[in-house]
């Protein structure tokens, strides 16, 4: 992002810049939207000297970022489980505000009930639903560090109704949910079913903010095939509008509590 950035200022477009190199127009393109991860430090350096970069904190800096996109993070091994990095993403965030309109969100989830969630999408042998589920607890580690990023969750009441493996592990996912609605950094909003259609009917998606100010929003959506990742400006103004306007129809935090209550009451009787 920062090299395109960098691009954009001297008004070069991705096929000049590829020709003042010799390199094609796509290798740009594929530098600047991630999708070539690997970027030698000559090569960075004739960017740098193209766009004409001279600050020796920002080529150094930008150096160090190339060497680390080297290195696997923790979740390298749950590939199958994390195909578009977002433990990366997630770990870096200061706010992550996320809508569910189906399950409960993965931050958020029990084991249990993530296993029957990864238990129902297809048929799956219990090692890698076991290996889904580590993963996912894994990523959830990032809601215990010192400084944890913010979250708003907004859950559609029918994640709450819907009986992921039963009574007994729904009750228990729902009483988690309460526990975690009461630590500093965790605000839940229930969007119950007397809201009728709202702004976020369209489906689930995340943004996520980060502390840098260099550092832009972004979207993620996911698929059952891929993941997306949202960085146009319009794009994001977009969906933060979706987002607040799902938060605003949604009950209070308090009001979200009380009907969880509710809800798990139902499950227990």
């Amino acid at each position: 992002m920062q090299l395109r950035r960098y691009r954009e200022q001297q008004g070069l477009t991705a096929a000049k810049a590829g020709a003042a190199l010799g390199w094609p127009q796509q290798k740009i393109s594929k530098i600047e939207s991630g999708e070539q991860k690997r970027l030698p430090p000559d090569e960075l350096d004739l960017l740098l000297d193209l766009y004409e970069v001279v600050d020796a904190g920002e080529r150094e800096a930008l150096q160090e970022c190339a060497r680390l996109a080297k290195e696997r993070g923790w979740w390298s091994k749950y590939r199958n489980a994390f195909p578009g990095g977002l433990p990366d993403f997630e770990a870096e965030a200061s706010v992550i505000k996320t809508f569910e309109g189906q399950v409960v969100p993965g931050l958020l989830q029990t084991p249990e009930y993530a296993a029957e969630v990864f238990r129902a999408y297809r048929i799956r042998q219990d090692e890698e639903i076991e290996r889904l589920v580590e993963a996912r607890m894994q990523r959830q580690a990032i809601l215990n560090k010192v400084d944890p990023p913010y979250l708003t969750a907004v859950i559609d009441e029918a994640a709450l109704r819907r009986r992921v493996g039963g009574p007994d592990v729904m009750a228990t996912q729902l009483r988690h949910l309460k526990h975690t609605a009461s630590r500093h950094n965790i605000d839940i909003y229930v969007l119950p079913f007397a809201a009728g259609a709202h702004a976020a009917t369209t489906g689930s998606f995340m943004i996520l903010d980060f502390p840098d100010p260099m550092d832009a929003s972004l979207g993620y959506v996911e698929t059952p095939t891929s993941s997306l990742y949202i960085e146009d400006e319009g794009e994001l103004r977009e969906f933060n509008s979706m987002m607040g306007r799902a938060q605003s129809a949604a009950l209070s935090p308090a009001g979200s509590l009380s009907l969880i209550d509710k809800v798990i009451e139902s499950l227990e009787e």
